[in-house]
């Protein structure tokens, strides 16, 4: 009996140790394949690494063919220079008149005849006198506006004459002149300015909106095409 017990371990022990045997094999057959197979990957694959790539201009120049260089041959670029004498000549004197139409002369001792009964209006000869009632009414609206408060008599003559000089400019059709009560210097000597003025249409004591018995609302005559009704 104890001779067939240890038959029997032996020939369990012999079957494990061939079957480990055989797993070894096993094992390493399928390491020698992934070998292999890693062996010519590496193979497949070194020849693409290895190559050198073309830069991005190159493929663009392949990827359009041949080209013709353009030639820019519509635009002419003209280096300004210095201006000429005559011109500079003629941008002088340009301006000297716009500055001179810009200081009106305003008299001071010119008394014209305008109604001393009820609000100061003025309309000049020509003029449809209904123009007069639309000023009072606020049918008109001031374009423009000059503020004379704190300007002595010279310094308000030559707001005054500014004003009516960029009313044609901008196209001021209305201008609002606040002169102010204060001692009734300004409020009597800028009618007299106003009526001297050659593009001055007609005018009127502004209404409340615009500053009543302090302000003068003047209709002013444009001379361009852009005149507006």
């Amino acid at each position: 009996m104890k001779n067939r017990a240890l038959k029997s371990k032996l020939s369990s022990i012999k079957a494990k140790v061939r079957a480990n045997i055989e797993a070894t094999a096993q094992s390493k057959i399928q390491q020698n394949k992934m070998a292999e197979s890693l062996r010519k990957t590496n193979a497949s694959i070194n020849p693409v690494l290895n190559t050198v790539l073309p830069d991005e201009k190159q493929i663009f120049a392949d990827a359009i063919g041949q080209v013709k260089p353009l030639v820019i041959d519509t635009v002419r670029l003209i280096k300004r220079g210095h201006k000429s004498n005559t011109s500079l000549k003629n941008d002088q004197e340009y301006n000297k008149a716009n500055k001179a139409i810009a200081q009106f002369h305003f008299s001071d001792e010119f008394e014209p005849n305008l109604n001393k009964q009820g609000p100061m209006k003025y309309v000049r000869e020509g003029v449809d006198s209904f123009e007069v009632k639309n000023l009072r009414r606020g049918h008109y609206r001031p374009d423009l506006i000059l503020d004379l408060h704190g300007l002595d008599q010279h310094q308000a003559k030559k707001e005054l004459a500014a004003l009516l000089f960029a009313c044609q400019k901008e196209h001021a059709q209305c201008i609002c002149v606040v002169h102010g009560i204060g001692s009734h210097i300004l409020k009597n000597k800028v009618p007299h300015w106003l009526v001297q003025h050659p593009d001055v249409m007609a005018f009127h004591q502004a209404p409340l909106e615009w500053g009543g018995d302090g302000a003068i609302l003047a209709l002013i005559e444009l001379k361009d095409k852009y005149n507006r009704d």
